[in-house]
């Protein structure tokens, strides 16, 4: 047996997989998020440690096993936040997360004053608000006394597997995303060191995220038996390896807190304009990948902050006809499973086909920057609006408009791709968002492509135990693995129909966020 940890922002999902691909048992621990400040977004390293460990033990009593069982430990996490370490090994301050705005001067330095052709040069990528490397300049200029203190820098999976084994490593995949990663050379850039001002022994050993990087320490849990640790991957990556987007050619798209395309390709390649992240893949491979920062995340907060309903299913019936599969599965559906987008299973089910005049023929449009925005705008000032409204507007209107603007979206990072010459006809996809099938029938449309949804879909805790049964020899690597788990249980095809009206639409939503930004009123 094997297990995969999802170090996510809400919580920590364990999943106990058994050594065909078998989803033997899934647990769920949650844990808050702090936000000190606006823009600001933090959490305590050793709450990850605790709520993995407490979810560990129960998992196994889940999954009527004992840790004996266990050959494997592979973990996927939430990828850029900022764990600074001093020479005692203890955490010198909370770690700042993903999703932390406060670096927006530092991003401005390094893309500027630095230059986007340098960092490109240097990592394959530009800056973001979100990376660690700004992170890190802001702490130096902020609070240097804790600066001065810092003997080892992590990412939030990389703690737990410090925590676990003793390891100080991180892969590939996930110090892609700190911009310290010379991701076409798959070794830490000295110039981004010397820009950031620390030394090459203050960041972790690199590895491939199905390589073993130590054992689970005796005294984390007794046990005579070797368990062995791999590297891990960042979430998204590790989401890949969980849906079988293995291997060069392959598209998932994730609809959690956050959403993203993630393209797999077997060479590195970056486009014009950086507007996508060029990471290497937790394959051995490389990607490019459009993340926007609010997904699911808009659905709940649209349903529980304004309208203050929990009733989705009821009001996705009031824009097209739903047929209910089947009853609630409140395990699937814990508020802390950080791909479960909020999204309740019972609004499962097919979508009336007679039903689709509303999709299409909203004319209600919502801008899905509640956090800002990443791909591909890098614009973490610019916020959320909804524009169109009338005194007959209604309350599916505006929830239409924000299932529809993730959409588009979405669609702003994939026209990236398609403008690279890139091909993409398919995807499959994973998150929280893939429950719902009015979702999946408005993105299916808006983005031109067949989504495939597998018959076994965890995300980042899936693909954790899969890297882990490559590190212990159960698959020869990642591609077998992936076989494993590329079975579909249905697909969406874009009707043509639908497509020709939403493309119409996704012309309009893409002139307002430059227009927008003109104003001047999100500087």
């Amino acid at each position: 047996m094997f297990v995969g940890i999802d170090l996510g922002t809400s919580g920590v999902k364990l999943l106990l997989m058994g050594n065909e691909g078998s989803v033997i048992a899934t647990h769920t621990e949650e844990y808050p998020c702090s936000f000190p400040k606006p823009g600001w977004s933090e959490q305590e390293p050793e709450v990850w440690y605790e709520k993995s460990l407490s979810g560990l033990k129960k998992l196994l009593k889940k999954g009527n096993a004992d840790i004996e069982d266990i050959d494997g430990i592979g973990t996927g996490g939430q990828m850029h936040g900022l764990v600074m370490l001093d020479k005692d090994d203890n955490v010198i301050r909370p770690a700042i997360l993903w999703n932390d705005g406060r670096s927006t001067e530092e991003v401005a330095y390094l893309n500027e004053t630095i230059g986007n052709d340098k960092l490109t040069e240097y990592t394959g990528n530009i800056a973001f608000a979100g990376f660690t490397a700004p992170k890190l300049l802001w702490v130096r200029k902020n609070e240097p006394e804790n600066f001065a203190r810092i003997a080892k820098i992590m990412l939030p999976k990389d703690y737990l597997v410090y925590r676990l084994t003793g390891a100080f490593s991180t892969d590939y995949s996930d110090a892609s995303g700190m911009l310290f990663l010379d991701v076409k050379n798959k070794k830490w850039s000295p110039e981004m060191l010397s820009i950031c001002g620390i030394t090459e022994e203050m960041l972790p050993k690199l590895y491939e995220s199905y390589e073993v990087v130590g054992e689970l320490k005796k005294e984390v849990i007794p046990t005579d038996k070797k368990i062995i640790v791999v590297a891990g991957a960042g979430d998204n990556a590790a989401a890949a390896v969980g849906t079988g987007a293995v291997g060069p050619g392959r598209c998932n798209i994730s609809i959690g807190t956050s959403g993203t395309i993630f393209i797999t390709n077997d060479k590195f390649v970056v486009d014009e304009k950086n507007s996508l992240h060029a990471f290497a893949h937790a394959d051995g491979g490389f990607h490019l990948m459009g993340c926007m920062l609010s997904a699911a995340s808009c659905n709940k907060w649209f349903m529980d902050e304004i309208l203050q309903d929990k009733d989705y299913a009821a009001l996705q019936a009031k824009i097209c006809d739903i047929k209910k599969a089947s009853e609630t599965d409140p395990e699937s559906t814990e508020i802390g499973d950080e791909n479960s987008g909020e999204i309740n299973d019972e609004i499962s089910g097919e979508i009336n086909s007679r039903n689709y005049d509303k999709l299409g023929n909203n004319r209600i449009y919502f801008l899905p920057y509640l956090m800002g925005e990443r791909s591909p705008h890098n614009d973490p000032d610019i916020r959320a609006m909804f524009y169109g409204m009338s005194l007959d507007t209604k309350r599916e209107d505006m929830y239409q408009a924000v299932l529809e603007g993730v959409a588009y979206g979405l669609r702003d990072s994939l026209e990236v791709a398609r403008d690279m010459g890139l091909e993409i006809t398919s995807a499959t996809i994973c998150g929280g968002g893939a429950r719902s099938p009015l979702w999946l029938k408005i993105l299916a449309n808006v983005l031109k492509l067949r989504l495939d949804i597998p018959v076994t879909e965890e995300g980042p805790s899936m693909g954790g135990a899969m890297l882990a049964a490559v590190g212990c020899g159960t698959f020869s690597d990642i591609i077998a693995a992936g076989n494993i788990v590329r079975n579909v249980e249905y697909s969406v095809e874009p009707d043509p129909v639908l497509m020709e009206r939403y493309d119409a639409e996704y012309g309009k939503f893409r002139r307002f966020y430059p227009a927008l930004k003109n104003t001047g009123i999100a500087e």
